[in-house]
């Protein structure tokens, strides 16, 4: 189970936006997290697992890195189609970009996904597997 991951990005109040609007479709938070950064995940009373979103370059990067240079995928559970498609439409609505429309893929077995990409190009899903996408 993941415990966190993270990303950066160039504009935090547009990363809020489309993060904010995404966060409502799959039924989770944003938390502010200091000035320059937020976190994405279940709720403040329950913060792990979650995605840490901000300016800051971190400590760990290689020289040269920035953000939207090393493209980051992560798939957000959905608890079922209808969930997908409001995961999609937020994030067209909020700065993100078509990167697959929702549906099911090919050789994945019973899955059902919808990607975009982020506001730095960040490939972001949302998916649920098994009864719930068919």
């Amino acid at each position: 189970m993941l415990d966190h991951t993270g990303i950066v990005v160039t504009d935090l109040a547009k990363a809020r936006r489309f993060y904010d609007a995404i966060a409502a479709a799959l039924g989770l938070q944003t938390i502010d997290n200091g000035e320059d950064a937020f976190l994405f995940g279940k709720s403040a009373t329950e913060p792990i697992p979650y995605l840490w979103i901000g300016t800051t370059r971190p400590s760990y990067w290689q020289e040269g890195s920035r953000a939207g240079i090393n493209q980051m995928h992560i798939a957000f559970q959905a608890h079922d189609k209808a969930m997908v498609h409001a995961f999609y439409e937020a994030a067209l609505a909020h700065g993100g970009a078509d990167n697959g429309p929702p549906g099911p893929r090919e050789g994945a077995g019973q899955y059902y996904g919808a990607f975009v990409l982020d506001p730095d190009g960040n490939n972001i899903e949302a998916c649920c597997r098994g009864p719930a996408s068919l």
